[in-house]
């Protein structure tokens, strides 16, 4: 949504217009192609950036305290639960990065940087105190039905008594919900230890933002009729999904939580593409633009510019994620 370094302004444009016509052309052939193929992710490291740097430390350590939790599960529950944000109060009182309410945390929170203090706002003593809450209600739904990471997460919702109750994820929609979008969000946060599979929404979307070469930026643009159809960056990549059915964030940096995350040689027509000046947060993201092969994206860079295609591999590149529907269904709305 933001805009882009004065450098990339030289990037190509609509002169080239035929030869990234045949470009897309192959690179919706490929995404076809792909969508053969079964690949899996999976990992216990995170993906570069996922975590803000302040965190990603305690995160990875704490993220392997049992063998229900993992990193990137843990980072998933912690994106869900506050969007990284350690002073947030929810209205049912719920405190810190982690959403201990008082009467928990005075339970179950623990001293996790041992400075003597048990501090519910302090996300060195929140994340370990969520992680080891976490591995206690493992505990607890050992023996109940399921998968013991998705009970797991269920009694840190509803309680692990209603879980066991049940015999399993109780039906409750807030539990339920729960439970599947940190398991959906996990796939962002966790670094994908194989090649991700194509969507097949990918080709559409390319074929949106083609369509929409040439068009002149407008900063907050989302393409309505009152602002004469124009876009900024991340009001295009959110119609160019919008247009297959998957609903997108409107800032990129929210984007980027959207699926798994292709590594630069992985990357396949449609993937979203990100830019930051900060390599090592993704809450620091100010660009997105749509992959469409040969290291080109199609984007809206910055005010005075059109919609165009710009070169992918600048040193602001951050990364890219794999938009999934579930990926996109899981991001909590107030973040």
């Amino acid at each position: 949504m933001t805009v882009r370094k004065a450098w990339i302004a030289a990037g190509a444009g609509l002169g080239a217009g035929l030869a990234f016509v045949m470009l897309l052309v192959v690179g919706v052939y490929i995404v076809a192609g792909n969508l053969v193929n079964t690949v899996t992710t999976g990992s216990r490291g995170l993906a570069k950036g996922a975590v803000p740097a302040a965190y990603k430390q305690l995160v990875q350590q704490w993220g392997n305290l049992c063998p229900a939790l993992s990193p990137a599960l843990l980072a998933a529950q912690l994106y869900q639960e506050s969007g990284w944000n350690p002073t947030i109060v929810s209205p049912a009182d719920a405190r810190g990065i982690a959403q201990f309410i008082p009467s928990t945390w005075a339970t179950h929170g623990i001293d996790g940087n041992g400075d003597g203090k048990r501090d519910i706002w302090d996300p060195s003593d929140a994340i370990p105190s969520a992680a080891s809450y976490d591995c206690e209600l493992a505990k607890y739904v050992k023996d109940v039905p399921g998968n013991v990471s998705d009970n797991m997460l269920a009694a840190y919702n509803a309680g692990a008594y209603r879980v066991i109750k049940a015999g399993g994820v109780p039906g409750i929609s807030e539990t339920q919900n729960y439970v599947q979008r940190i398991r959906s969000l996990e796939k962002s946060f966790a670094a994908p230890v194989r090649r991700i599979d194509p969507t097949r929404q990918a080709a559409g979307a390319i074929a949106f933002a083609q369509s929409k070469l040439g068009t002149p930026y407008l900063w907050g643009g989302n393409g309505t009729a009152d602002q004469g159809g124009r876009f900024d960056c991340s009001g295009l990549t959110k119609a160019a999904y919008e247009k297959v059915g998957i609903t997108l964030p409107r800032v990129a940096n929210d984007q980027y939580n959207a699926g798994p995350h292709p590594s630069r040689d992985q990357l396949l027509p449609g993937d979203l593409v990100f830019f930051s000046d900060n390599l090592t947060d993704s809450r620091a993201i100010r660009h997105v633009g749509i992959y469409v092969g040969g290291g080109y994206m199609i984007d809206a860079p910055r005010s005075g510019a059109v919609i165009r295609f710009d070169p992918v591999d600048t040193p602001d590149y951050f990364g890219a994620t794999r938009v999934t529907e579930d990926g996109a269904k899981a991001l909590p709305t107030a973040v």
